[in-house]
Order: C-alpha cells, then sequence, then structure tokens
C-alpha cells in the first residue's frame, strides 16, 4: 500500500473543505484507514496531530483574507473558529501577532497545496530492518506515575523527557518497585489514546501489578486492554552519545514509516500502545527495549 498517495488524499481533501466541518473520522475513511491508525500515521508523515494541521491551514488561508475589507470575526468564523478570541489566540501562536497588527503591517499570497511527498524522512538509526514477533496478552493493570499532555506544537516532545528527569531523580521507579513489590520487574512507558481533536492523552509510567491495593492515591491505577502486539526490539545500543535513545526513536519511525505500510496490518482501533524496560535495558554496552504496537488485520 503507498501511504504517501493515501495521506495526499486526506490532504488534498482539506486543503477543499477548509471552511466546512473537517473530522478526524472522515479523513481517515478518506485515506482508507480506521481513525486510530490514521491519527498516529499522519503524526508522523506529516510532522504534527491531523487537527493542529488543519487549524494550521485554515490559518494559512485566513491570513489572506486580511487583506480583504472582511472583518476580522467574520474571518474567523469562516475558518471555524467559533469566537475571536480563539481565532486571535491560534493566530499569534502560529504568526506572532495579532490579526489586526498583521493586517497592518504584512501582505501575503494565497498558500500552495501542500505535497507530502517533498516532506523529509528519516531513516531508521543503523539502518537495521527489523522483524517483529506476534504476540496476544491478556488485559493487565498498572500503577505508576502519569503524565497529561498533548501532540499539539509539540508539547510532548518538551514534557515526556522532563517527566523522566523527574521520575529518576526523585526516585520514583524505587518507590514503585518498595510499594508494589510487583512480580514482574519491567517499567512500562504508555501512551494512553489521544482526543483525537486536542491531542490531550495521558503518559504513563508503571509497572504490572495483579491489582491496586497497594497503590499509593497519588499514583495512577488502570488497565491495558487485550490485544495482539506486533512486538519490536530494538537494535543493541550503548549510552555514549545517547545511541539507546537514538535506536528507539529510529525503531518508532521505522515502524511506522517502513514496516506498517507492507506489514498487511493497521493500528489496533482502541488498544494502547507501550515500550517495556526490562533488566535489559541496563547492558551498558547493548542496552535494547521492546516497543509493543497493537495490531489488527487491514481489511
Amino acid at each position: 500500500m503507498n501511504y504517501m498517495e493515501c495521506f495526499q488524499k486526506s490532504i488534498d481533501f482539506i486543503e477543499e473543505q477548509l471552511t466546512e466541518k473537517i473530522t478526524v473520522e472522515t479523513l481517515a475513511g478518506i485515506a482508507g484507514f480506521s481513525p486510530d491508525h490514521f491519527y498516529k500515521l499522519f503524526h508522523v508523515y506529516v510532522g504534527m496531530p491531523v487537527m493542529e494541521y488543519v487549524r494550521t491551514r485554515r490559518l494559512a488561508h485566513a491570513v489572506v483574507e486580511l487583506s480583504t475589507n472582511k472583518k476580522i470575526i467574520d474571518i474567523a468564523m469562516e475558518y471555524g473558529f467559533e469566537t475571536h478570541s480563539g481565532f486571535c489566540k491560534a493566530f499569534r501562536k502560529v504568526y506572532g501577532c495579532s490579526p489586526e497588527n498583521y493586517r497592518k503591517y504584512v501582505s501575503t499570497k494565497v498558500p500552495g497545496k501542500v505535497n507530502l511527498a517533498l516532506y523529509e524522512k528519516l531513516n531508521l538509526y543503523g539502518g537495521i530492518i527489523l522483524e517483529p514477533k506476534f504476540i496476544t496478552k491478556p488485559a493487565f493493570n498498572i500503577v505508576g506515575y502519569a503524565l497529561e499532555t498533548t501532540f499539539e506544537e509539540s508539547r510532548s516532545k518538551r514534557d515526556i523527557p522532563a517527566f523522566w528527569n523527574h521520575f529518576d531523580a526523585d526516585g520514583l521507579e524505587q518507590q514503585l518497585y518498595e510499594q508494589l513489590k510487583p512480580e514482574e520487574h519491567g517499567e512500562y512507558c504508555v501512551c494512553f489514546p489521544p482526543n483525537m481533536e486536542t491531542g490531550a492523552f495521558t503518559y504513563v509510567i508503571g509497572v504490572k501489578v495483579e491489582n491496586f491495593d497497594n497503590a499509593k492515591e497519588e499514583m495512577f491505577k488502570g488497565s491495558i486492554p487485550e490485544a495482539t502486539y506486533a512486538v519490536f526490539t530494538t537494535p543493541p545500543a550503548d549510552y555514549a552519545d545517547c545511541a539507546f535513545a537514538k535506536a528507539i526513536e529510529g525503531t518508532a519511525k521505522y515502524i511506522f514509516e517502513e514496516w506498517f505500510p507492507d506489514s498487511g496490518y493497521e493500528f489496533a482501533p482502541g488498544k494502547v500502545d507501550y515500550e517495556f524496560y526490562d533488566e535489559r535495558c541496563h547492558d551498558e554496552t547493548g542496552a535494547v527495549m521492546e516497543i509493543h504496537i497493537p495490531v489488527v488485520k487491514s481489511e
């Protein structure tokens, strides 16, 4: 399957329907994917969550309207912003000034159509081709510490590393094991399904437990649903020059950019992907970890 062509169809539709209601479900149908699969891969291929992309393109066209005599509130309403303040807030984030100031000092041209093929793709760290193993895992419970963040404006890329620093500096890993005494040694880093409109999601670092009896009140308590997973093990890497982190990032890119298109699988709707770190990640010369992707056969 040519994923580039599939996503280009959705991007073309966005351009044609900017002043109409656009939903992730509609765009996913045009691309030929389930909403869950579409949402995750659109982010990988385009570099931002789909609804953030829609808002960015609406703003790109709205700025052209500022060169006319239209009222700013009318322009905002035309491009799907319900209030003047909401439009101004979004506008300032992208263009660094208010629509009023932009109208005074800047002239613009109608933005061209987006060609997804021009987006640069990054290669897998180390150039290694990975084949997953497939497992079906029953539902299980986790207890840990949670971060509320969002994919919008790349905030999660700043929040999650800071959360890990807090997790390590404050000894939260040790606290988990001392408090919960889990039978299995290994940390689960879980991204629960996002709100597709806002990009908001919960990220959890936790351990597997039988029940929540020993969990402290401030700890996150949740369940991972039963699923079939494609399990990818990262290439062995040491910790020098962030090689282990690069191996993880490269493996994730490989999964979504290289493996999925020809795999015959899609991301399983309503399921949860996670990273799993066991004792193998402590090998300073050849650390590895696992990425578990819930999958179903493509229709």
